[in-house]
């Protein structure tokens, strides 16, 4: 069963998947819709919270920004814990920033956080990199496949952002990650399961710094923030002098504050002003 509720049956893709559904517009609030979408590559469904912004027409291509949480939370975690589809409504609305799709889907749910690599037989990169666009495509009106991409995350989404925003480089116009581990090892400050789980077949995979230097002559723009009083200020510092070592293009700020949600919902606009400048 494939359950559409938002595109006129004309401009409906050949779907490609079995079972998808969405929420009805009826019940729906500040934009916000979500949608459950069962994958191979999770052995069963995924959640995405999507911001859509109101008004868009049949004809419209607008592009989609990927915003990935971190541990703990799910596809619910960005827009209730920093309302980013409520700020970002009111820049659109002001001129300040064009219309974007914003998918915010959930890790797998796989223990404290799957840090969006494959594992124990998921594929949780693949879900993030292939699944979670195609069904924003075909679902919601105004995404379609010249819709440009981006992705951006924050600490374990930060890491996940990064890494697939390069490895799958040919996808995205631009990357970005907020207070984000930098490589798989950091993943111990968060998590209760043993690292040897995350462990990657080739270890490239687990470190943002080899990941960009594998794919670089696909990597897009990259944007990157941390707090000064972060856990991880010093792994982000770090990332950033290997990148102005190898002469790798990038945008690295530090701000004020630490791994919290205040300073994710303040400079999560920054990054989607960013994105805005590659479109």
């Amino acid at each position: 069963m494939v359950i559409f509720r938002t595109r006129p049956e004309n401009i409906t893709p050949t779907p490609r998947f079995k079972t998808l559904e969405i929420s009805n517009p009826a019940y729906e609030s500040n934009n916000l819709r979500f949608i459950t979408v069962k994958t191979p590559n999770l052995k069963g469904r995924g959640d995405i919270c999507v911001y859509v912004p109101p008004g868009t027409g049949p004809n419209d291509t607008l592009p989609i920004v990927i915003l990935l949480h971190g541990v703990y939370g799910s596809a619910w975690s960005w827009p209730l814990s920093s309302g980013v589809h409520i700020n970002a409504h009111e820049l659109i609305e002001k001129g300040q920033l064009p219309p974007m799709i914003i998918a915010m889907p959930s890790d797998g749910m796989w223990g404290d956080g799957s840090a969006f690599l494959p594992l124990d037989g998921y594929n949780f990169e693949k879900w993030i990199a292939e699944d979670v666009p195609d069904a924003i495509i075909e679902t919601i009106r105004g995404a379609n496949s010249q819709s440009p991409l981006f992705i951006a995350g924050l600490s374990m989404g930060g890491f996940g952002a990064l890494r697939i925003g390069a490895k799958y480089g040919h996808k995205f116009r631009a990357i970005a990650g907020h207070s984000s581990m930098t490589s798989l090892p950091q993943i111990k400050f968060f998590v209760e399961e043993s690292l040897k789980h995350y462990a990657q077949d080739n270890i490239t995979d687990e470190d943002v710094f080899e990941t960009f230097l594998k794919y670089r002559k696909q990597l897009p723009p990259v944007r990157f923030d941390c707090g000064v009083n972060d856990l991880l200020i010093n792994y982000n510092r770090a990332l950033h002098k290997k990148m102005d070592n190898e002469g790798m293009l990038h945008q690295y700020v530090e701000n004020a504050g630490g791994h919290e949600w205040s300073y994710w919902a303040t400079h999560i606009i920054h990054t989607l002003k960013f994105f805005a400048c590659y479109l």
